[in-house]
């Protein structure tokens, strides 16, 4: 904003703004607070501002914030004069309405009148712009302030630095902290340095880190698991340990249980579930308790290695030590069986979470689907989507991918067709990985043509088809012999923004040495080399 502000045009000020209708509304039933303030309007001579501003901000307070406008308008109807501390209310409740128009109008009316505001008052305004996603004019706003002689309290740079690192706008953060007066405070800096760490600027954190050593400003828990978890996604574990244990010899400082998951969520994440244990183990060792993410993350990390039968261990022992499972629990350890295959396991749980009377979502009911339809049970996922839809889960595009690919994988075309007009009359829209499973069942029953049919649409309508679609579709040529068609959909791939990989030319390669076509295929052949695809 090229101009202030704080000139009072730019706040639309109309002075008969708080004017009302004379009816009363309430967004509450009326409770004693506006009672009370009802009787005090109806006094002559009303009494002090003082006892209004005090229901006012309880009621804001309470949420009341429609409420704390209403009666601050029959206030002015009343002719009873507001002050500084009633306008300052009404900003704070315009600002938690989203009306940010109206908050800076009573700014201008505050300015106006000579009152000066206070930080909080250009605290409020300024979070609820960052709230709002206009960032630019909050720090426009900000920097009027301090042009104008104003400053905010160190608690107004905290939450605004707080708002803007909430919003992603670090960068932001960091250049108001440059323009704090005075030494920022440790939740300022702890707050950029979690910000930049999962912005994955872990260098830039701990730039700040060592700043706040110079400054002497010591750092807290919250510092240490701020850089612990930017090291450990950084994939600087040991680092990540060295500061762990310099966390405790230096500064004395006990982890806790969001600490001990940083490194096993970390180990887990590399497949070293046996490390992750250890770290489990002195976790329990130091006396902090491992809770619910603790042990999602080793199931994670057993699902990660295949070990299943463990992950089931562990999640049979959490209630054995106070640690319920819930819902996602069971999830992770469904998952996990049925990536392996073992779809009875997954069933197995999934009948026990009945038993415990937890309630499946639908992601567990897609991983159990998509398990049995891999596992050519068809009949049984169908039944399964049965289920789902009586439980009040109805099949979402996941699921009917799934039973796609089963369909046509096992040559049931003629039922995956059926499905896929059910789906697109149920206004369940079709992505490229649906056309990719259907235009690879027709190519693998010899129905090319409609294949084909249904690829050239795709193309027609603008879809940005992936490589897997143009595989499928090149694999079909070439089982038909149209090997012509092949090298130029190979040909077209490119001009339609998809780069070819080494699977689509060693199908043709293999297709022409086998109608003896060797010169085209060496052709081919050398460009893969050209493309360093081999």
């Amino acid at each position: 904003m090229s101009s202030s502000l704080f000139r009072l045009k730019r706040f639309s000020f109309n002075p008969s703004f708080l004017l009302p209708s004379p009816p009363r509304r309430f967004s509450h039933k009326p409770d004693d607070a506006v009672s009370s303030f009802l009787r005090m309007l109806s006094k002559n001579p009303p009494p002090p501002i003082i006892k209004f501003n005090k229901i006012l901000a309880s009621l804001a307070k309470k949420k009341q914030y429609s409420n704390v406008i209403s009666l601050s308008q029959q206030m002015e109807f009343s002719e009873i004069a507001s002050d500084v501390v009633n306008l300052n209310t009404l900003i704070n409740c315009y600002c938690h309405l989203g009306r940010i128009s109206f908050a800076f109008s009573v700014l201008g009316k505050i300015l106006k009148r000579g009152y000066h505001p206070g930080s909080i008052t250009f605290t409020t305004l300024i979070k609820s712009l960052c709230l709002n996603g206009e960032i630019r004019k909050a720090l426009n706003f900000h920097d009027d302030v301090v042009a104008k002689g104003f400053q905010l309290d160190p608690v107004g740079y905290g939450t605004l630095i707080n708002v803007l690192c909430k919003v992603g706008e670090t960068k932001a953060a960091l250049k108001l902290l440059r323009q704090v007066e005075g030494k920022p405070d440790l939740l300022m800096y702890s707050t950029i340095i979690d910000s930049l760490c999962k912005d994955k600027l872990v260098t830039d954190a701990f730039g700040l880190y060592h700043e706040m050593g110079v400054e002497r400003i010591s750092p807290d828990l919250f510092t240490y698991n701020a850089l612990i978890g930017g090291l450990c996604v950084a994939g600087k574990f040991k680092k990540a340990v060295g500061l762990f244990k310099e966390m405790e010899l230096k500064n004395n400082i006990k982890p806790d249980v969001s600490t001990f998951n940083i490194l096993v969520d970390a180990l887990c994440k590399k497949g070293k579930v046996k490390q992750a244990k250890n770290v489990l183990a002195v976790m329990i060792k130091q006396g902090v308790a491992p809770d619910l993410v603790t042990y999602s993350t080793l199931l994670d990390g057993y699902c990660l290695t295949k070990d299943m039968y463990k992950g089931k261990y562990v999640l049979n022992a959490m209630g054995r030590v106070g640690v319920t499972p819930n819902v996602d629990s069971y999830n992770i350890v469904i998952n996990g069986f049925c990536k392996v295959k073992l779809v009875d396991e997954a069933l197995a749980l999934f009948e026990e979470m009945h038993h415990r009377e937890l309630i499946p979502n639908t992601v567990i009911y897609n991983s159990l689907i998509d398990g049995l339809c891999k596992a050519r049970r068809i009949s049984c996922a169908v039944e399964l989507v049965d289920v789902m839809h009586d439980t009040g889960h109805p099949a979402d595009l996941i699921t009917n991918n799934s039973l796609f690919d089963g369909l046509c994988k096992y040559h049931l075309l003629d039922k995956a067709i059926a499905l896929f007009m059910k789906v697109k009359d149920h206004k369940i829209q079709p992505n490229i990985p649906t056309y990719t499973v259907i235009i690879d069942g027709l190519c693998k029953v010899g129905r090319l043509k409609i294949a084909q049919e249904i690829f050239q649409v795709l193309l027609s309508e603008g879809y940005n088809l992936n490589v897997m679609t143009y595989t499928v579709m090149i694999n079909g040529y070439c089982k038909e012999g149209l090997l012509d068609e092949a090298q130029a959909l190979l040909s077209k791939m490119e001009d339609n923004g998809c780069i070819p990989n080494a699977v689509n030319f060693q199908t043709i390669i293999c297709a022409l040495f086998e109608k003896n076509e060797n010169d085209k295929a060496e052709r081919l052949f050398r460009e893969m080399i050209a493309r360093d695809l081999l």
